[in-house]
């Protein structure tokens, strides 16, 4: 994102910032959200069941998107015991990741159709804004499937292990998981292209979201 503020590009990078906050927001939302539904309200306690931005963006975590592309915004608490099924930190987990998704195929089908039917016009910031919003929330529900470290992932991949090797991973992702998410972060930064994959994927997977 740097380079595109010093190329002057300030229009795209305001509009890359405003998406990413949004879809930030509704993933945290949707953690926040599912809890509620299953029982617990420890995120409606701490004013995170809202769409206000506010509750949700971390500035250090934004200001690392405009540095580096890649941030986080605040984790959602919530407390497994107050749930009502066994599975609720895997679905809590996932919520985000879906709501990711919903965007994701909400924004591609609305620019596919009025491209298709002429129902309004794409031709400007518009268009541009639909297209990011696809492409960022398919980037972050891939990435947040990682099981790795405080990603969403690793509630999931959790709930899918046998017992005994459930217990294995907690206790291997509590102890390495965080190290060895920032240490892909870094490789990434150096030029190991390891989000390149997960981009490559994305835009994989996009046109599989097209229903019209």
């Amino acid at each position: 994102m740097l380079s595109l503020l010093m190329d002057g590009q300030i229009g795209v990078v305001v509009m890359l910032i405003g998406t990413i906050v949004f879809s930030l927001t509704l993933h945290e939302f949707g953690h926040a959200y599912s809890a509620k539904l299953l029982g617990d309200n420890t995120a409606e306690q701490a004013g995170r069941l809202t769409i206000n931005p506010v509750a949700h963006i971390d500035p250090m975590g934004l200001l690392m998107v405009v540095l580096i592309g890649f941030g986080y915004a605040k984790p959602v608490p919530f407390n497994p015991r107050n749930t009502h099924v066994p599975w609720a930190s895997a679905a809590i987990g996932a919520a985000g990741p879906f709501a990711n998704l919903l965007i994701a195929i909400v924004s591609i089908n609305i620019y596919v159709w009025a491209g298709r039917t002429g129902a309004f016009n794409l031709e400007g910031g518009l268009g541009v804004v639909l297209v990011m919003l696809a492409q960022i929330n398919l980037l972050l529900m891939i990435f947040n499937l990682i099981p790795l470290g405080p990603l969403d992932g690793h509630y999931i991949m959790s709930w899918l292990l046998p017992k005994h090797l459930s217990f294995q991973y907690d206790r291997f992702n509590y102890r390495y998981g965080n190290y060895l998410f920032i240490g892909l972060i870094l490789l990434s930064i150096v030029g190991v292209p390891i989000f390149r994959f997960v981009m490559n994927f994305a835009s994989i997977l996009l046109p599989y979201l097209i229903v019209f």
